[in-house]
């Protein structure tokens, strides 16, 4: 019965996040502009995945599928972890939840806009709490790092990622483990970081493996 009525009020929880339209309806302070579109939240809220992707914010491919990282992205991404598509997807395996729920729009360069500011405020604290089974979280992108490894977090992305031990083997709580995004726009960034498939990417694919997936 106690599994039923966790699984009954994630369900609850899922309905009021994919309801959610406050990006649209109530921006936040400093916030410029309304959400240009209709709102279209992607997550993956699990009671039994045990590794967490934290992303920045679906993108528009993500936005029109209603998967998250369903695009070219996601495919390195599973790469990095060793997965296929249907383990990927598996709620079971993974909880996906990004900083930002809806796909943000673009800027005046043609650039994905960063994570609307709502999302985290509002939800994160709350869904986090619903997923106390979680024994790893992936941060990808700086964004997400910010929110889960705080004043922690180094100056940069490539310092952060580069400190992975540190937040992965001495993190207090739930282990984090710090990723670049998957982009293919950041090839140059991996062939510069040669370390990160040699040294990194092993450990990860090792504690994937013991967490069952």
């Amino acid at each position: 019965m106690t599994e039923i009525a966790e699984e009954d009020g994630l369900q609850a929880l899922r309905r009021s996040v994919a309801a959610c339209r406050i990006c649209r309806d109530a921006p936040a302070r400093g916030m410029e502009d309304r959400l240009p579109h209709e709102p279209r939240p992607v997550t993956i809220i699990s009671s039994k995945a045990r590794i967490l992707i934290a992303g920045q914010a679906p993108g528009l491919r993500v936005h029109q599928s209603g998967l998250p990282f369903d695009d070219a992205s996601g495919d390195r991404l599973r790469q990095w972890l060793d997965v296929d598509r249907a383990a990927f997807y598996d709620r079971d395996r993974f909880a996906i939840l990004p900083m930002g729920f809806c796909f943000p729009g673009y800027d005046a360069t043609g650039s994905d806009l960063p994570p609307r500011r709502e999302c985290a405020p509002t939800w994160r604290a709350t869904v986090l709490a619903a997923m106390p089974q979680i024994e790893l979280v992936l941060t990808i992108g700086q964004y997400a790092q910010a929110w889960h490894l705080g004043p922690a977090r180094r100056k940069s992305m490539t310092e952060t990622v580069s400190a992975w031990k540190q937040y992965l083997l001495i993190n207090d709580g739930v282990p984090v483990l710090p990723l670049p995004h998957p982009s293919w726009r950041n090839s140059g960034w991996l062939k510069r970081h040669p370390w990160f498939e040699a040294e990194l990417l092993p450990v990860l694919r090792n504690r994937v493996k013991n967490l069952g997936i």
